[in-house]
């Protein structure tokens, strides 16, 4: 009588442990905790102040998803470019509020598109041009400049209402809104940003199907540069002036924002609407912190720390890979 072979017994596979999960749980009840112990910051005020905070970096990290998506891992050009955006804003208010806005926006798109597609073209390596090409950026705008903030002139269009509240909430946070919108509707519900995902998450495949990688690289580091240039606008508007130092950190809390949303520092994963939450979490403990008497520096190594943290266990949950 033949004895019928028994399938092998394979070995259980392993679950991962929810890592981030935890580490997001944990977190936010010991903000939560932070928050109730700190005097003013469960205020109608303080809320606006975190909210205005929050909608540059969000912005700027909207732009910033796009990129990581795109496996191009990060632009360290766009503090630069927003502040040079700010300047250029002020400057073109004398032509109009159109030609300022338009001139602005498509001098992002194509400053910061030129890096994307220099990357995707010869394989450039993304930090190290952008890296030069913030360096160049800064030479030439000082150079012009003479390194003096730039005003606008005195025949300028009025440009309040950027920075004016409205129905009480800063105007900031409804741009912020906007292009939170628009940007998870492009990168979820176009073909454009389908083909990021695919690019970021299977440069081979992606490669394999005749992707346009020049083009998608641009356009990437290009909605990139469109939000830089929504940011100075905005910032300009606000500081009534521009010049190369008012954008602090701006970079790296942008990117420190993409990065608490969760998205993938190899790419293909991500998303604007996490980015957006990621720029709210960092300007909530960045306030927090603030309230309770903490130096910039200070501030600084939280979010160094919470950024490695989420981007260890974020590898860690991912097996390694």
């Amino acid at each position: 009588m033949s004895s019928v072979a028994e399938p092998p017994v394979l070995p259980a596979t392993r679950r991962s442990i929810p890592w981030l999960r935890i580490f997001v749980v944990v977190f936010l009840v010991i903000l939560l905790i932070g928050s109730i112990t700190t005097d003013g910051f469960y205020s109608v005020a303080n809320a606006r102040a975190i909210l205005n905070s929050a909608a540059i970096v969000g912005i700027l990290a909207v732009g910033a998803t796009a990129i990581v998506v795109a496996g191009q891992l990060f632009s360290l050009s766009l503090g630069v470019t927003v502040a040079v955006c700010a300047m250029l804003f002020l400057s073109l208010l004398g032509y109009g509020m159109v030609p300022a806005i338009l001139g602005t926006l498509l001098f992002g798109f194509l400053i910061v598109g030129v890096q994307g597609y220099a990357v995707g073209r010869f394989g450039a390596n993304p930090i190290i041009i952008t890296i030069a090409a913030g360096a160049l950026l800064e030479g030439a705008v000082t150079w012009v400049s003479g390194g003096v903030s730039v005003y606008p002139s005195a025949e300028a269009s009025s440009y309040a209402w950027l920075a004016a509240p409205l129905f009480g909430i800063p105007f900031p946070v409804f741009v912020f809104i906007a292009v939170v919108i628009l940007g998870e509707l492009c990168l979820r519900g176009t073909v454009f940003g389908r083909q990021l995902y695919l690019m970021g998450g299977n440069p081979k495949a992606a490669r394999a199907a005749a992707l346009p990688i020049s083009r998608l690289s641009f356009g990437a580091f290009a909605v990139a540069g469109i939000a830089a240039g929504i940011a100075g606008i905005l910032l300009g508007a606000f500081n009534q002036s521009g010049t190369l130092t008012t954008t602090g950190t701006l970079t790296y809390d942008a990117i420190a924002a993409v990065l608490v949303g969760g998205s993938a520092v190899t790419g293909g994963r991500g998303s604007v609407l996490r980015s957006a939450g990621g720029a709210v979490l960092i300007a909530a403990i960045a306030d927090m912190l603030l309230l309770r008497g903490f130096s910039p520096p200070i501030q600084m190594l939280v979010l160094g720390l919470v950024v490695a943290c989420v981007v260890l266990l974020n590898q860690a949950n991912r097996g390694g890979k």
